[in-house]
């Protein structure tokens, strides 16, 4: 499994700090997207309260909501990839992503939970055969065309977008309890 934590002393971005050991060059990049992400999460949002994860400025998602569909949207992505169709579960974890809890779930909690997804698709990176990267793939009820190659870059891409949104909301609901 490839560390997904930043050391203390590094400052470059991921991708800055050369090839990852047991990678294919041609799925790096993901590699490297999916790790910068994981350690901009725990940057960005770490030192939230709950409240603060929660809140939705100006209607907005929480940051709560992000680093849950991080999570889940990788395990469905990844569902794809395989050649699967996703089940009940995968589909009420959609639903529920917008979903607070009661108590409210904290930052470190969701943190880890979106750390360990990212992981888990960092390790899938690592593993999948350069030959299976055209392979044709479903998305959906509708079997939306694409490959492995197109669902794997999707999953860093994706996950890349959803930590941006991460980062700035977190700096609005700091701002705003300020």
């Amino acid at each position: 499994m490839v560390d997904a934590r930043p050391s203390p002393s590094v400052t470059q971005e991921v991708w800055l700090r050369g090839p990852l050991d047991g990678f294919d060059p041609v799925v790096m990049p993901a590699a490297h997207a999916l790790l910068q992400s994981a350690e901009d999460l725990e940057r960005a949002a770490g030192s939230l309260t709950p409240e603060q994860v929660w809140t939705r400025p100006g209607g907005a998602a929480s940051v709560g909501f992000h680093l849950k569909h991080i999570a889940g949207s990788i395990d469905r992505l990844l569902t794809y990839a395989r050649g699967e169709q996703l089940d009940a579960s995968q589909r009420a974890a959609i639903k529920a992503e917008q979903e607070s809890g009661e108590p409210l779930v904290d930052a470190a909690t969701l943190i880890a939970g979106a750390v360990r997804a990212i992981q888990h698709a960092v390790q899938v990176l690592r593993d999948v055969p350069r030959e299976s990267l055209f392979e044709p793939r479903g998305v959906g009820r509708a079997q939306l065309p694409t490959t492995v190659w197109g669902l794997l870059f999707h999953v860093a891409e994706h996950t890349q977008r959803h930590t941006g949104q991460v980062i700035t909301t977190a700096k609005i609901v700091r701002g705003a309890s300020d």
